[in-house]
């Protein structure tokens, strides 16, 4: 197996432990963005929110793996939209932490009294993570994992063509449901946003799941064949921008 081929494997387990991690700590932190300050006046189930921080932590490392991984690759094809795929990525780990902190302090909240004010703090700590997921998995995804990568994966042909045109549908659908719900066009996770998720979805699903079991396509033009199995790399093929 070439060096190429071990990254496209590293790559696509990356991708899968994202699903892995995101979705079970959405479901962990209901009972606080559900009702935060019921929360904290409450008995509360700190370990299940800390379980959920944790998922989120071991998200952004996923996250930012698969940028680093493919971009020695993805850099062949067009160096300025790779670095920019590393970029947004940074970007949405960004919110992720930000919503993973103001979870936290809620926690903290129902640990400490802090005062008469603690129910409005709680209030608004949940307010700021419903806020990042908007930003960052909402909005920031569509650019990064939908628009850029699905467009650097269809020019160069690591992953079937028609794979590849999900995400290049997905990232407009998520751009254009974020921006709905940020001018209250939409809710947060009503129908027009759950509907404008799907193709997205099913593109970050499809190509953990391709990358993990087949790698990338041989076929590809900016696949050296030459490669070695320990990571060094004769002269890249050259292809087009």
């Amino acid at each position: 197996m070439t060096a190429g081929q071990k990254r496209a494997r590293v790559f696509g387990v990356l991708f899968l432990i994202t699903f892995a991690t995101s979705i079970p700590a959405v479901l962990l932190y209901q009972p606080v963005l559900d009702d935060p300050v019921g929360y904290i006046a409450g008995a509360g189930h700190d370990k299940r929110i800390l379980l959920g921080a944790l998922l989120e932590l071991l998200l952004m490392v996923a996250n930012i793996g698969t940028a680093v991984v493919i971009f020695p690759i993805l850099r062949r094809q067009n160096e300025e939209l790779a670095l920019g795929y590393v970029a947004a990525r940074l970007f949405e780990c960004t919110f992720i932490l930000v919503g993973v902190v103001s979870l936290l302090g809620v926690v903290t909240l129902h640990r400490e009294v802090a005062g008469g004010s603690e129910g409005t703090v709680a209030y608004t700590l949940a307010a700021i993570k419903d806020w990042t997921f908007l930003l960052g998995p909402g909005w920031v995804v569509g650019w990064g994992n939908g628009l850029i990568l699905g467009y650097l994966m269809y020019r160069s042909a690591l992953v079937p063509k028609k794979l590849a045109w999900l995400g290049l549908v997905g990232g407009p659908l998520i751009i254009a449901s974020g921006t709905a719900v940020m001018f209250g066009v939409d809710r947060p996770g009503g129908a027009l946003q759950g509907v404008a998720t799907v193709p997205e979805a099913l593109w970050e699903l499809s190509l953990g799941v391709y990358c993990t079991f087949k790698g990338f396509s041989p076929s590809s033009p900016i696949l050296d064949t030459r490669e070695r199995d320990d990571g060094a790399a004769a002269v890249p093929v050259a292809a087009p921008a």
